[in-house]
């Protein structure tokens, strides 16, 4: 224990555990959705093809997946931020880079499949 200087007090710092950012844990749950979403645009695209109505699900869901997309990147970055900031002994420190960089991943995985998946149905429904 540390004394105050020119007291007889003493300064007690307590020790608080990290915790995993809540952030990267919502980036990994819009990533993992993203790709699922990703997924289903491709799906749909290629069941509707022949009948006329693919591109029209896979627009559909191409919205969702790229917000969703969008979303996991986003909170991916604001995650790692969160995380990299150094704060005195008090106050709460943050964990989970791992988790912000899957979250990163699978966002613009999920992203670009999304986009791809959009542009094969398009393709296919025109043709």
């Amino acid at each position: 224990m540390e004394t105050v200087p020119g007291t007889p007090f003493g300064v007690v710092h307590l020790d608080v555990p990290p915790v995993n950012s809540g952030l990267a844990i919502g980036a990994l749950v819009a990533g993992i959705a993203s790709v699922l979403v990703a997924l289903l645009v491709a799906c749909f695209g290629l069941a509707g093809a022949s009948g006329g109505w693919g591109g029209w699900a896979a627009g559909a869901f191409a919205i969702l997946g790229g917000l969703a997309g969008g979303a996991a990147i986003v909170l991916g970055i604001l995650g790692m931020r969160q995380i990299r900031r150094i704060l005195p002994p008090p106050a709460i420190r943050f964990t989970g880079r791992g988790l912000a960089i899957a979250g990163l991943s699978c966002g613009a995985t999920g992203l670009g499949v999304t986009v791809l998946s959009l542009l094969l149905a398009l393709l296919l429904q025109a043709a």
